[in-house]
């Protein structure tokens, strides 16, 4: 069962449900808020006390709200698919009991259309991050993208939201990663070469908007390269950040840009940046534009 609220004043999440004409006690607000069953414009929420502006919309839902969500499709064709995959969402299982991720919808989709179908992972979003996420439609084009990746994704685009205020309004940062056995990755003199360049979109006294360009697609990368200047993404405490305005990580996939490996047509996929991130660095409809 879903339930929609349009908000018609600014206020706190908990008071415009419990003021709602719905069958729901406190209590049983802050154990849905809990278990992520409430979302405020298409983002989950457990923060009983986020606030809500007059024009925003509130879903509640009776179970986890990702099963009641429909995969979001941003194109579609014979050989792939791109999914906006929402923040929480797994891309691929990391162990038997997670059934609900980016590719179990993705297959699931795929099924309805004929039951013999079956989808490919391409790359890979983490968890905690948001935004353009490709599947491939068959075997012989996922080898195709993961063989020549570099000559067919021309451009991945990142906007990251980071602590304190960056110096250097862009600059490249290279290093080589490696994986602990608690599977967190560092920086270090051997491993796998890392590559991130980053360009500044706005600064504010306790923050920085990020536009980040990878050459390469690490585990992690992004994450370890601001926690190695200084500036950790907000919200990702496994790379030392301090802060979590948003109750989310503050990484968005914003742009994927790709050339079709048999037509050579080049397309480009854009996911709008989340709600969350524009009111919380006011970033303008300008500046989104212009990354």
């Amino acid at each position: 069962m879903k339930h929609t609220i349009t908000v018609q004043k600014d206020d706190e999440v908990l008071n415009v449900v419990l003021n709602a004409d719905l069958p729901y006690s406190r209590s049983k607000i802050k154990s849905l808020l809990k278990h992520e069953c409430i979302s405020i414009d298409n983002e989950v929420t457990t923060q009983f006390d986020d606030q809500v502006h007059a024009g925003q919309t509130i879903t509640i839902v009776s179970h986890n709200q990702q099963r009641d969500t429909p995969l979001t499709i941003i194109y579609e064709d014979r050989d792939i698919l791109v999914i906006d995959k929402p923040y929480k969402l797994l891309t691929v299982a990391t162990n038997k009991n997670e059934e609900l991720t980016a590719y179990r919808l993705a297959s699931d989709y795929i099924k309805t259309q004929d039951s013999k179908k079956r989808i490919f992972i391409v790359h890979r979003l983490d968890q905690d991050t948001s935004g353009v996420l490709m599947f491939a439609k068959s075997e012989a084009v996922k080898k195709a993208y993961q063989d020549d990746w570099n000559n067919l994704v021309l451009d991945r685009t990142y906007v990251a939201i980071v602590e304190g205020k960056v110096v250097k309004d862009e600059d490249t940062i290279r290093s080589f990663l490696r994986e602990n056995k608690t599977t967190h990755m560092y920086s270090t003199t051997t491993g796998q070469e890392a590559i991130t360049h980053y360009k500044v979109i706005k600064k504010t006294e306790n923050l920085s908007v990020l536009k980040v360009n990878l050459d390469t697609g690490r585990k992690n990368q992004i994450r370890v390269h601001m926690n190695d200047i200084g500036h950790p993404i907000i919200g990702d405490r496994k790379y030392d950040a301090k802060t979590n305005p948003i109750k989310r990580m503050g990484l968005h996939a914003y742009r994927l840009t790709i050339k079709n490996p048999k037509t050579h047509k080049v397309m480009d996929f854009v996911s709008p940046l989340p709600p969350k991130f524009k009111r919380l660095t006011k970033v303008t409809q300008k500046q989104e534009e212009d990354i």
